[in-house]
């Protein structure tokens, strides 16, 4: 699911380039890899975040914004369930 969800911020931030906000683009790029190679909760919230202020600036459209909002909860609703069965195991 987290590759899922970066492979959705990466053609966001691809849109982002077109528009030469390269920063913008690789800031995103990079929280997206993140949520996949650290299964890390924040990274999640490092993207929510940065959708927001894209949809304030009106980078993206705001249905964008909530449909990649709501995968990102529930994203992070799955890791904190496996960190959780991890703690129990150990």
């Amino acid at each position: 699911m987290a590759i899922e969800v970066a492979d959705l911020l990466f053609d966001v931030a691809d849109e982002l380039e077109t528009k030469k906000l390269f920063r913008f683009a690789e800031q995103l790029r990079g929280a997206g890899l993140s949520m996949a190679n650290n299964i890390a909760r924040r990274s999640t919230f490092e993207n929510a975040n940065m959708l927001i202020i894209f949809d304030r600036r009106k980078l993206i459209p705001r249905t964008r914004r909530d449909q990649l909002l709501e995968r990102l909860d529930h994203l992070s609703r799955k890791i904190t369930s496996f960190q959780r069965t991890l703690r129990v195991r150990v």
